[in-house]
């Protein structure tokens, strides 16, 4: 649903937050990821609730970016 890298200079790159009904699920979706894959970054699960709106997100996000902050 949303993934990005955290912009800080912190052990933790970024997130994942998947709509998945349990770990095992999302272990199968990160296992494709070629950073992990390549060992160069490192997955850490945890179960995670939030707004059933978040899944909007994408398409709102879709609408915005066409529109240009500057005329």
């Amino acid at each position: 649903m949303v993934a990005g890298p955290f912009l800080d200079d912190q052990p933790i790159k970024g997130i994942f937050i998947f709509n998945v009904t349990s770990i095992e699920e999302a272990k199968k979706l990160t296992e494709t990821d070629p950073a992990i894959k390549a060992g160069s970054l490192v997955m850490e699960l945890h179960l995670w609730y939030g707004s059933a709106a978040l899944i909007e997100t994408v398409d709102i996000h879709k609408k915005l970016e066409k529109k240009s902050v500057v005329d």
